[in-house]
């Protein structure tokens, strides 16, 4: 099983307005995102996690890392820590939720070694701006999210610790509690260190922290550095914690017609309402997915009786399955009305509605080993960045020019 470690976090110092500072994931922000971010305060989390500029960036983002340590923007915790992390939102369902899960440093274990599982297959992705600013920084901004497949992770983390952040963005609480007690550090590891983590978000940073980790033992001879482990977020596997949302289906390369004709060996195809949060829950009920076409208009597509048998039990791996050897393209896009947006702009030929993943297919997923289609599960809300930089080896080749 892997280990989970605390560690002596940077974090902002107190006093600090965090809704100026803390920032979305780098990988869902645009350029003008960025912009606004750097706008609200010259100290946003973005002037270091999405540098700009030319080929000295990742150095100038190394520089500002340590001006901001000198002055006192960021502080060292004294003594290793975890952090736990709490999120209170109304899902899109108006279901009140509370997500709670605790940051620390998750072990990087080899590809197919078992401990921490991916769960679906990734997208081809550049890695090397991040693994650059790794490089350059030596340090995990932007957390992996794991799930836990141990029970009474979330018992443990029912008190609450010492608060050393807290903002509202977006309709979602975040507070964030430093933890130092010896033996509920204790009592956290030996929960974590049971089960399997599942990792439902960043398994392309946890792939770098992979790479990074074999250049740090490369370049040392060593195997027992600070980069022998990443920045994670972890929360139990449990229903009323996970707020899964679809990732929908868009087409180019193909007529809609065309596409019609090769969904029609696996659906049948039937008028739909126009497309709307209730036609989202209508396919949950109903078991339908939903084709959408440049005019606005929406079919239904229903699964043939037997047209999936020995196919898992997921939308993504029907649309595989129906449209293999189909010269179709395929895309990915979150939420209903940007799916719509996109198609009725004409900027992809059609679109598919998809039903948001079970969390019993995830715990099959974890438990058999198996993979899922890319794209096949969107958790919200996404864990903010800057509450807690986890401090990784440098790399000696580089920590000297810096």
């Amino acid at each position: 099983m892997p280990g989970f470690l605390p560690f002596r976090a940077l974090r902002y110092a107190a006093g600090t307005d965090f809704s100026a500072v803390i920032a979305p994931p780098y990988d869902v922000l645009s350029e003008a995102d960025v912009d606004d971010l750097a706008a609200r305060d010259a100290h946003n989390i973005v002037a270091i996690d999405v540098p700009r500029g030319g080929d000295d960036r990742y150095a100038v983002a190394a520089r500002t890392l340590q001006d901001w340590l000198a002055e006192g923007v960021l502080v060292v915790d004294d003594q290793p820590a975890f952090t736990i992390y709490r999120m209170r939102f109304t899902d899109s369902t108006g279901t009140p939720r509370t997500i709670v899960g605790v940051l620390g440093g998750l072990e990087v274990v080899d590809l197919d070694a078992g401990g921490v599982l991916p769960h679906e297959r990734t997208t081809p992705k550049a890695v090397t701006d991040r693994l650059d600013l790794t490089r350059a920084t030596a340090t995990n901004l932007s957390p992996v999210w794991g799930l836990s497949l141990a029970r009474g992770l979330t018992e443990a983390l029912a008190t609450p610790g010492e608060v050393v952040g807290a903002m509202t963005t977006e309709g979602v609480d975040h507070v964030v509690e430093r933890v130092t007690d010896l033996a509920r550090i204790a009592e956290i590891s030996a929960i974590l260190a049971s089960d399997d983590v599942l990792i439902a978000d960043g398994h392309h940073r946890y792939a770098i922290s992979r790479t990074y980790r074999d250049e740090v033992r490369a370049a040392t001879g060593r195997r027992n550095t600070l980069a022998e482990y990443t920045l994670t977020f972890v929360n139990e596997l449990v229903d009323d914690q996970l707020s899964i949302e679809a990732i929908h289906r868009v087409y180019t390369n193909i007529c809609l017609d065309e596409l019609r004709a090769n969904l029609s060996g696996c659906f049948d195809l039937e008028p739909a309402p126009a497309p709307s949060p209730e036609l989202l829950a209508d396919m949950v009920a109903l078991g339908r997915l939903v084709l959408l076409a440049q005019d606005g208009s929406a079919e239904w597509l229903i699964p043939k009786p037997g047209a999936f048998d020995g196919v898992r039990e997921l939308d993504g791996a029907y649309l595989e399955h129906a449209l293999a050897g189909s010269r179709a393209e395929v895309g990915y896009q979150h939420g209903l009305d940007e799916t719509v947006a996109l198609v009725t702009s004409q900027q992809v030929n059609a679109g598919i509605l998809i039903r948001p993943t079970s969390l019993a297919e995830i715990q099959r997923t974890a438990r058999e080993g198996l993979l899922m289609p890319p794209k096949s599960t969107f958790f919200t809300p996404k864990l903010r960045t800057g509450f807690v930089i986890r401090p990784t080896e440098p790399l000696p080749s580089l920590s000297s020019r810096l």
